[in-house]
């Protein structure tokens, strides 16, 4: 195994660093011409993403997009068949359907199964945005409230703290962190401390925290810990950032609602686009493995971190610009990690760490 040091950019070579950006530079361009390719809506479909564009109104596209992105697992073709039955159920105006859930709403949805999220698990989430539609009037409202881009986090979420930039002692590859100067941070015991919101995960953090709050005063009361009166189903929906999850399925619905291009919808325009974080899936998981965008083993919500640290060095504005183009090299063009003829052909190919 490669040992794993702490470095000092001032101690890498000025070489190294010409080499290293030389590298990103390319990289951006690369990534750049792969976004004109693939970032079109008529490209949309098989992503859930493709049911929020049946709507035309705002309300009604941000209740399907956080179902839609709450049952993005598993194969695409089940998750599609999942998310038209569901909807078909919710009927014309699936805002009206949460503002109205009640006892015959929730029979309507009892047969409803994907996988292994049933109807009574939608159904407890349909109570909750219920709760948070009457009180805020969108999902955006209540989100905001934790939302504080400019106010000091003591704290990084429960169960989160990442450690200290590391360099593997193998050649450079573009996960290489190079801090700039004035960059302050401050280091706890267990690892770094965000200050001023530094990314999307605290608010994540206390909006999931707070629908569970939610939950559980509506099932046994006020609870310290809320999170531990929450059923199985509803807490996988709700995967927050506190269990180390990369929670891609809620950053996925971050994505639609932040950013605005021929594929996002840029509805939520109180977000700052520069602090969220990339949704890995397997496809984007693995293509940023290969090109060393990230150097651990498993997709944690670390690794989620690492890969968009070493996006916001190409694209700080917007971190996740390129996700849903890179997403397209694996579902239409079928890369699946593994070396063969198309390879050679790919504008990926000069990265890839696989390549023999």
């Amino acid at each position: 195994m490669s040992k794993k040091i702490r470095v000092n950019p001032c101690l890498i070579s000025t070489v190294s660093i010409r080499v290293f950006f030389s590298m990103l530079d390319a990289l951006k361009k690369i990534l750049e011409r792969l976004y004109r390719k693939y970032n079109h809506r008529e490209l949309i479909k098989p992503d859930p993403l493709q049911f929020v564009y049946r709507y035309n109104s705002p309300s009604d596209k941000e209740i399907v997009a956080f179902l839609a992105a709450a049952l993005a697992y598993g194969r695409l073709e089940q998750i599609e068949k999942s998310l038209t039955n569901l909807f078909t159920r919710m009927g014309k105006s699936p805002y009206a359907f949460v503002q109205g859930f009640d006892k015959a709403k929730r029979e309507r949805l009892n047969s409803f199964k994907h996988r292994f999220t049933t109807g009574q698990d939608i159904s407890d989430l349909l109570v909750l945005l219920k709760q948070v539609l009457k009180r805020y009037g969108s999902i955006q409202s209540f989100f905001v409230e934790g939302y504080n881009p400019n106010a000091l986090c003591r704290e990084d979420p429960p169960s989160f703290r990442p450690k200290p930039p590391l360099l593997s002692s193998r050649p450079p590859r573009l996960s290489m962190r190079v801090e700039a100067a004035g960059d302050r941070k401050t280091w706890g015991r267990s690892g770094e401390i965000y200050s001023n919101d530094k990314n999307i995960i605290p608010a994540l953090t206390r909006f999931c925290d707070s629908l569970y709050a939610i939950y559980s005063k509506q099932h046994s009361g006020a609870v310290r810990h809320p999170v531990d009166k929450v059923s199985r189903g509803l807490k996988f929906l709700l995967a927050g950032p506190a269990g180390g999850s990369a929670c891609k399925r809620l950053n996925l619905f971050l994505r639609w609602m932040v950013r605005k291009d021929d594929v996002d919808l840029g509805l939520w325009e109180s977000i700052d686009k520069a602090k969220l974080i990339v949704p890995v899936d397997v496809h984007i998981g693995r293509l940023c493995r290969i090109l060393g965008l990230y150097s651990r083993k498993t997709v944690s919500l670390s690794a989620a971190v690492e890969i968009t640290e070493s996006f916001a060095q190409i694209e700080p504005a917007d971190p996740v610009k390129f996700d849903f183009a890179l997403s397209r090299i694996g579902i239409i063009e079928g890369c699946n990690g593994k070396y063969d003829l198309r390879c050679a052909s790919c504008e990926l190919s000069d990265f890839c760490h696989r390549l023999p």
